[in-house]
């Protein structure tokens, strides 16, 4: 078969993914080495030229610049060829099928469900569960989707991902067209997200913005990040406390205000007080003694996002068990944290900005005075 009749797989293997705010402005081909690394170059490059690749209905480069909510097309993985006599052919590369559910796992995924309609649903997602597989993870949160599909047409869609040891929230579309408007609303920053940390030490300003640009640190493989007010990407991202246990830690409120890779585990250590079992980010300061967990403390409390079909998602996710043991061992009071409001903040108004707008108004109300005598002495 030639590869101008390559093209005419049958529909119903075709596959589709949304492309999520995290894969802005990133290559066709990079996306391939991202999430389908089964996928040489090669075969994205003949599907590209036979027209099998599309994004949003027209035929795609693979050097195409790929934007959060557009659909791409994917034609079925290939067959392993096999290796013809006396030819030395390069090694295949695997194809990965998606392995059929046990029973055991389904009842896993679904116990994940804390909100579900016809366009959305939201899991949460616990930690050590990585959001999608990589070259030595296997159990992650896209292996178990086809448990999640319900009565809807196709498997859910992933929108957004949260670090393996990261939990709470994550919201998962229920279709093509749910999927591009949550791309929409994330790559946008409309929607609020809301992270409970508990962090080492407390920090000096009670409620803060940290603005500390961030780029992927060299030598590391992308694999961490670090702060690079030159050549990072701008990252913001508010704190409140919520209470202290002395000075040995607390317990904070975090909403980003951008969505950097490891934004909230880096702006916490940048300033003194990393995430508490952070060892990445935090080293062997991350780690308290007396019997508290060394898993991360870091979890997606709260997600709100505007809804496909009118109104919002509005939801909150439960604390996992280590976390809640932990806040309980300190004599943290659960209730302070649902009571703080979920504020439209701008940043003149957190502590830092409050003292810049207040400096800024005490200086204008002394050029107002020093008027004020100029025109009693000219009187």
């Amino acid at each position: 078969m030639s590869d101008d009749q390559d093209n005419t797989k049958p529909a119903s293997d075709v596959r589709q993914f949304t492309i999520g705010y995290d894969d802005d402005g990133i290559r066709l081909d990079r996306w391939f080495k991202r999430h389908q690394p089964e996928v040489s170059f090669n075969i994205v490059s003949r599907w590209t030229r036979t027209g099998q690749l599309r994004i949003d209905g027209r035929r795609a480069t693979p050097g195409d610049r790929l934007q959060a909510g557009q659909v791409l097309r994917v034609p079925p993985p290939e067959p392993v060829k096999e290796e013809e006599p006396g030819v030395r052919a390069a090694k295949p590369r695997v194809v990965r099928e998606r392995p059929v559910l046990t029973p055991e796992q389904i009842a896993y995924a679904e116990s994940f469900v804390i909100h579900r309609d016809k366009s959305a649903l939201v899991i949460n997602k616990p930690p050590g569960l990585a959001t999608q597989g990589g070259t030595k993870t296997t159990e992650h949160v896209d292996g178990l989707l086809d448990a999640l599909q319900y009565e809807a047409d196709s498997r859910p869609k992933l929108v957004h991902r949260l670090d393996k040891d990261t939990s709470g929230a994550l919201l998962l579309a229920r279709s093509s067209r749910a999927a591009a408007s949550f791309a929409k609303s994330f790559s946008s920053r409309t929607a609020r997200k809301v992270y409970w940390a508990l962090v080492v030490g407390v920090p000096p300003v009670e409620d803060g913005m940290i603005d500390l640009a961030l780029a992927k640190q060299p030598g590391t493989g992308g694999e961490k990040m670090h702060v690079d007010q030159k050549e990072g990407a701008p990252a913001r991202t508010r704190y409140r406390v919520i209470e202290v246990a002395g000075n040995r830690a607390c317990w904070v409120e975090l909403q980003p205000f951008t969505g950097r890779t490891h934004q909230l585990r880096v702006h916490m250590a940048a300033i003194g007080h990393p995430i508490v079992g952070d060892g990445k980010y935090g080293g062997k300061e991350a780690f308290l003694t007396g019997g508290v967990s060394r898993k991360m403390h870091l979890h997606a409390r709260r997600l709100r996002i505007d809804h496909p079909d009118g109104g919002q998602i509005d939801v909150q996710a439960e604390l996992p068990e280590h976390f809640s043991d932990s806040l309980s061992m300190m004599g943290f009071d659960l209730e302070l944290g649902a009571a703080l409001p979920l504020d439209e903040v701008k940043f003149s108004e957190t502590s830092e900005g409050k003292r810049k707008a207040e400096t800024a108004a005490a200086k204008s109300k002394r050029k107002e005075r020093k008027g004020e005598r100029r025109g009693r002495t000219r009187a």
